[in-house]
């Protein structure tokens, strides 16, 4: 008991003493392993649930399609299954054409944009990492006060 006890003491420290970025990495890490292990269609549900394992606080998965249209958001479902391409940030910043860009030529990545964050409710900087697999551009982002 003793031993469980600190192993799960332990994760918890490690857990906390992650960069921002760290989790946003490991967060889309262990989605892609879903997508890898159930497949796209099942992973898709399971990013859309608001209370899945890839949600944490302001930390969440959001997946776009190769297309541009966004198949996953577990904090903002209105947003699901539209092509918002040419929907820029408030300073006119095509972010999402540069995610789809990047994922395209480098797989892997970081955009920085802004960003109305949901547990805040005001608009601020976020800084999101992409990683695609397969069919989909998996991404969490940072949000920057």
């Amino acid at each position: 008991m003793i031993r469980r006890s600190a192993i799960v003491l332990l994760a918890l420290v490690s857990s906390a003493l992650c960069s921002p970025k760290d989790q946003a990495i490991s967060l889309v890490g262990e989605a892609a392993k879903l997508v890898q292990s159930v497949g796209k269609e099942k992973a898709i549900v399971e990013l859309n649930k608001p209370e899945s394992r890839f949600v944490d606080g302001e930390f969440y998965v959001f997946a776009y399609d190769l297309q541009g249209v966004l198949v996953a958001h577990p904090k903002n479902a209105k947003l699901v299954g539209k092509n918002l391409l040419e929907v820029p940030d408030v300073d006119g910043k095509f972010y999402r054409k540069e995610i789809l860009e990047q994922a395209k030529t480098k797989g892997t990545g970081w955009v920085s944009y802004k960003y109305k964050n949901p547990e805040s409710g005001k608009v601020e900087r976020k800084t999101t990492y992409l990683r695609k697999v397969g069919e989909l551009i998996l991404c969490c982002g940072i949000y920057e006060e």
